[in-house]
């Protein structure tokens, strides 16, 4: 009897250690997020003017995928050295022109 119950104290112990181990590797992926989301963020503020700024975050409310393409590629150039100055609005939306897939037109027509 008291065999059973030090094996199950101990079997619980390793599950509740687990459980502990996995919160904190959670919590440790959840900080390296947030600090490159912060890296990221202070980047784009560095090469980008306000109004171009302004642009990219209503792109990326409208079609995250497409922002956040937009934003590696960004931080692609500055960190390679590519940037001389800063982006302004006419440079994104010319990159957005580049990126972007043409729209087709689509035509109804009535017989």
């Amino acid at each position: 009897m008291d065999d059973e119950l030090e094996e199950l104290r101990k079997k619980r112990q390793q599950e509740l250690q687990q459980q502990i181990d996995s919160e904190e590797s959670e919590k440790h992926q959840e900080a390296q997020k947030e600090q490159y989301e912060e890296q990221k963020k202070a980047i784009l503020r560095s090469i980008l003017t306000t109004d171009a700024k302004q642009r990219l975050s209503n792109i990326k409310l409208a079609r995250p995928q497409v922002g956040e393409q937009i934003e590696q590629q960004l931080i692609m150039l500055a960190q390679s050295g590519r940037l001389q100055q800063k982006i302004t609005d006419a440079q994104l939306r010319e990159l957005l022109r580049k990126i972007m897939p043409k729209k087709r037109d689509i035509n109804i027509r009535r017989r």
